[in-house]
């Protein structure tokens, strides 16, 4: 059976900064139970804010790791 290629640390560096700030997010959302953490931003603006963190700390993580070479097996 042939053995399948490492995960990139691309992508791992992008998964585990994306379970670190939702679990953050999580927590802050538990333990505070209350807005006043966006509180100065609109409802709208901290919807907006809530949904894009996550994503955009993935894309920056995944962009700043170094891509992990692979040799072509033909």
């Amino acid at each position: 059976m042939a053995q399948s290629p490492p995960v990139e640390a691309k992508v791992k560096a992008a998964t585990t900064a994306t379970l670190l700030v939702s679990l953050v997010l999580a927590v802050l959302n538990d333990v505070r139970d209350d807005a006043s953490l966006l509180a100065p931003l609109p409802d709208l603006l901290q919807a907006i804010v809530i949904a894009l963190v996550p994503p955009a700390v993935t894309f920056l993580s995944g962009w700043q790791a170094r891509h992990t070479s692979r040799i072509s097996q033909l």
